[in-house]
């Protein structure tokens, strides 16, 4: 019997996973599956449940259900809860076990294609959710000079600063706020879901203020150039799509779940090939 992996999300029809995990595993030769699940907000205890019942092997999580998990799994990586978000779910003979890798891998993708050293960039984070926490504590702990915060919800930025197990100067800002000093920072890191297809007219915040000689990564892929990234570029800053993190904590996961580590460049390769007729 074939093996069974899965991602879960609301909404979910737009993701790459299924792609991206399947090239993998015919590439190595290993019989297994990966699908997208629709799983609702109201539902999510339910799916979890049921994915264990039909003997699911592992799954990816994705918004809005990072944070929502936790209590219906059986264990917890360390990092995933001091992070407070789980991004892989493992079936272990406990149970489901949870982890992150959203961290990892988006620090993978941006030292390979910035080549910037982490410690000395003055950072803006835009988003405070489940992504949002793994780049900021992961941010923090590579002793990155300064990390700010901005979202929509002020004390929910608040909430994730106060908690971060990884002390470092941080404000935190209002939307408006941050676009008035977008100019201070050297890198800007895009976590919100604003700008994802299909409404990618949509951008978290103006650019009209910012220093060409930062550089901007947004973690949507879906586009393969968001609106931001695209305003961004125009002003002279360097820029960076979330494909690399996608790979690599795609990467990170399959092997939690296989224990075998798969070849990264197949599954870009995957990925890009669907993503060509968005690319700008």
């Amino acid at each position: 019997m074939r093996d069974l992996y899965g991602v879960i999300g609301d909404p979910i029809a737009h993701s790459l996973s299924p792609a991206m995990h399947n090239e993998a595993f015919r590439a190595l030769g290993i019989d297994a599956d990966y699908h997208a699940f629709h799983v609702t907000p109201e539902n999510l205890e339910a799916a979890v449940n049921g994915m264990k019942a039909i003997g699911v092997a592992g799954f990816n999580v994705t918004i809005p259900h990072k944070q929502a998990i936790m209590p219906y799994l059986d264990e917890i990586d360390l990092l995933a809860e001091t992070i407070g978000a789980v991004n892989t779910v493992v079936r272990t003979p406990h149970g489901w076990a949870g982890y992150n890798t959203d961290g990892p891998g988006f620090m993978q993708a941006l030292k390979e294609e910035s080549g910037r050293v982490i410690s000395g960039e003055k950072v803006l984070v835009i988003g405070a959710g489940g992504a949002a926490r793994a780049i900021y504590y992961t941010l923090c702990r590579e002793g990155a000079v300064t990390v700010d915060l901005c979202n929509r919800t002020v004390k929910k930025a608040e909430e994730m600063r106060d908690e971060s197990p990884f002390p470092c100067p941080s404000k935190v800002l209002t939307l408006k706020e941050a676009e008035e000093q977008l100019g201070e920072y050297t890198l800007i890191v895009q976590t919100t879901s604003i700008g994802m297809h299909p409404n990618t007219d949509a951008q978290p915040l103006s650019v009209r203020n910012l220093n060409p000689d930062a550089f901007v990564s947004d973690i949507i892929y879906n586009p393969f150039e968001t609106k931001f990234l695209n305003e961004a570029k125009k002003r002279g800053a360097r820029v960076q799509n979330g494909l690399g993190m996608f790979i690599y904590q795609g990467a990170i996961a399959f092997e939690k779940w296989t224990g075998v580590k798969p070849d990264t460049r197949k599954m870009k390769n995957v990925v890009e090939s669907i993503l060509g007729g968005n690319s700008c």
